[in-house]
């Protein structure tokens, strides 16, 4: 059998799994898979729906105990923050990990996917053939495909089935999403909505927790220096969404640390749950958290519980020590401590104790999720705070990770500063850093423009007549540049790794910003590896080519259009599906040009290189800062972050004194242009 039937199972979720699937091909099941509805009606009914469809016929088996994942309502909504719904996914993902074979593992899936909720089966299945070795290659859907619900207005779905009814093919024209759909300028928060309702960056999120899953398999979850990354990917998100606040005259994100008080910003996510036939409930302005007791998710938590987690773990960031399980102390050290404290935070089935330090992260996103029926008295599901593939797009997230981050930065506080020694590479001199845009001879300035894109919804519109449904998104985009670096090599020749960061250069009130603010500013553009000669060398590198985002076409692709043929240029969009949208690799800028400043070092290849014997899967490096490498350690040795992950040391105030020789900084300015491109159009100079 071939692996590619497994990815007809993501097709036309809600749809039974007798009707014709993807290219024209139908599963021929054993009737006792079929369901209680249809079983009655025997085993003609593939014969009826599918007639002249290509048959894959399901092999029979023995199915173990799948009575947990059924607990969850098919029309319920599906939360990896609950941990009732997580313990159902971890158990479905066990069940999917622990089939034998390749017709095993599809019969299964053929077995469960008409039985269970469609967003947990779509998560848990996802994360299965990730991590199955005979299955890692496929080119899994995008969630926005797949559930088109969780991206766009729902006013959208009714337009998409009328021309998929009533026009041919070849005839349907893409229907437009308005950028200004959920909110007016009134709303001050609205002048960043193109940032928190990006379709790409909400993948990214989403896609990022299917690579590194909370719950299920310990041989799953473990993975290297994971909590690390659980830290440094949201500190990430966090410093490029203040970047996008100061382009736009607003001040950095405020903290939501005290949860007594009222949330002030309120959103309506104009979302419809096209499985559970709902809105994705608002918040309303100054909305207030309360204790969480809803029977219906087994779940039962107080704000008390979240306060007292966290004094627990400022109080163990400051004694440098964790207790586990068995109540022995575990330092947070060095070079472990972040990992540590990401697991605990998080928290994943890796955190060092559970009931000491709770469930930060996850019931936090739930308490604010559910301000609006903490009790379930008005039958109220959660809001898009409780999905990882919506939760980016509220305010509140921000600000919740702010506080989340803050813990991270307490710890961080508390390690050595970095030396210059640390800093520094003996004989390695920086000359020149500038950055040009392409096809042109303009240096050190950076431009930006909205480009409309197209989605095919086609496979997520269930019980419509088959063939493209295209709604077009319009998303901030940058002209390609490409960064030139020279660099004097006085030693013999040796290898060294590029890191190249931006960041604001004042803050809100137009005032140079201070390096131990501007350090969390520092967003990661690039990082690469680089062989020095003796003498000078000058290295050039493509925009394009960054280790932190995966291609535009990951984001925006036609169904099978754009794959490449099976084999070794099969893109696998495993890992490659993590990774930050290249279109919002810069911040907006401003019309005048946006001050920053491009920073670039050259650290000593000898500190940050990996030891690693595993034959990992490298096809996939797209966006290894964020995302790591499949099998493999991630592939720098150094905190992440570094230089900028640690406190200055004394006496520098400023991103000029911080300076070594192997490190040099540009101011550039980044202007937008508020010109609208279409699709396939390249926005040349004029």
């Amino acid at each position: 059998m071939s692996a590619n039937h497994l990815l007809n199972l993501f097709d036309r979720p809600t749809e039974p799994v007798f009707v014709p699937k993807g290219d024209n091909e139908v599963f021929v099941v054993p009737e006792e898979y079929l369901t209680d509805r249809f079983k009655p009606l025997g085993s003609g009914l593939t014969d009826r729906v599918g007639g002249g469809a290509k048959k894959i016929t399901v092999k029979k088996i023995s199915l173990p105990d799948l009575s947990l994942p059924m607990q969850l309502d098919r029309r319920a909504k599906f939360s990896l923050f609950i941990p009732s719904h997580r313990k159902m996914a971890a158990r479905l993902i066990e069940v999917f990990m622990g089939m034998r074979n390749l017709e095993d593992f599809e019969s299964a899936a053929v077995y469960t996917r008409d039985r269970l909720n469609p967003h947990l089966y779509t998560y848990a299945l996802s994360v299965a053939i990730y991590h199955r070795p005979d299955t890692k290659d496929l080119n899994l859907p995008s969630l926005a495909e797949i559930f088109p619900d969780k991206f766009m207005d729902k006013s959208l779905f009714a337009r998409a089935r009328e021309e998929s009814n009533l026009v041919e093919i070849n005839q349907r024209e893409p229907i437009e999403i308005p950028r200004d759909y959920t909110a007016s300028d009134l709303d001050h928060e609205h002048r960043v909505a193109y940032f928190r309702e990006d379709l790409g960056i909400n993948l990214h999120h989403w896609h990022w927790h299917l690579v590194y899953p909370h719950d299920g398999p310990r041989s799953i979850v473990q993975k290297d220096r994971r909590g690390e990354l659980f830290y440094y990917m949201h500190q990430q998100v966090l410093a490029r969404f203040n970047m996008e606040r100061l382009c736009n005259n607003l001040a950095r994100v405020k903290r939501f640390i005290n949860w007594r008080e009222p949330i002030e910003e309120g959103y309506f996510p104009k979302l419809d749950s096209l499985t559970a036939s709902r809105n994705w409930p608002p918040r309303f302005n100054n909305s207030k958290l309360s204790d969480i007791y809803r029977e219906i998710d087994n779940m039962k938590f107080d704000i008390q519980d979240l306060e007292r987690w966290r004094d627990r773990v400022f109080a163990a960031i400051h004694s440098g020590t964790v207790v586990d399980g068995d109540g022995k102390f575990v330092e947070l050290s060095e070079s472990r401590g972040i990992d540590i404290l990401g697991n605990i935070l998080e928290s994943s089935v890796l955190s060092t104790n559970r009931n000491m330090y709770g469930d930060i992260h996850n019931l936090g996103h739930v308490a604010i999720a559910l301000c609006h029926d903490p009790e379930g008295k008005h039958l109220e599901t959660f809001s898009i705070m409780g999905d990882t593939a919506t939760a980016m797009r509220d305010p509140i997230f921000y600000r919740w990770h702010g506080f989340i981050d803050d813990l991270f930065q307490e710890h961080k506080n508390t390690l050595p500063r970095y030396t210059t020694q640390q800093l520094g590479y003996s004989g390695v001199r920086v000359t020149l850093l500038e950055v040009q845009t392409d096809k042109t001879q303009i240096k050190n300035k950076l431009f930006t423009f909205w480009q409309q894109s197209d989605v095919d919804l086609s496979r997520g519109l269930d019980f419509t007549p088959r063939g493209p449904v295209l709604a077009r998104f319009t998303h901030l985009q940058h002209r390609p540049f490409t960064y030139k670096i020279m660099v004097e090599n006085t030693g013999s020749p040796r290898m060294g790794t590029c890191r190249i960061f931006m960041a604001p250069k004042f803050d809100e009130r137009s005032l140079p910003m201070l390096l131990r603010d501007q350090k969390n500013f520092f967003v990661e553009l690039d990082k690469f590896t680089v062989n020095l000669k003796t003498g000078k060398n000058t290295i050039t590198r493509k925009s394009a080519e960054s280790s932190v985002t995966i291609p535009f076409e990951k984001t925006f692709r036609n169904l099978d259009n754009q794959r490449p043929a099976a084999g070794v240029q099969l893109e696998q969009f495993n890992y490659c599906g993590c990774g930050w949208p290249q279109h919002m690799l810069i911040c907006k800028g401003t019309s005048e040009g946006y001050a920053c400043q491009l920073f670039v070092m050259i650290s000593d290849f000898k500190d940050d290189r990996v030891e690693d014997n595993n034959q990992g899967d490298n096809r996939c490096a797209d966006a290894v800062s964020y995302c790591g490498i499949r099998n493999k350690m991630y592939p720098d040795k150094r905190s992440m972050g570094f230089p900028f992950d640690r406190q200055p040391r004394e006496g520098v105030d400023t991103i000029e004194q911080f300076l070594t020789p192997n490190m040099r900084i540009v101011d550039v300015a980044v202007h937008h242009t508020n010109t609208t491109v279409r699709p396939g159009v390249i926005l040349e100079d004029n």
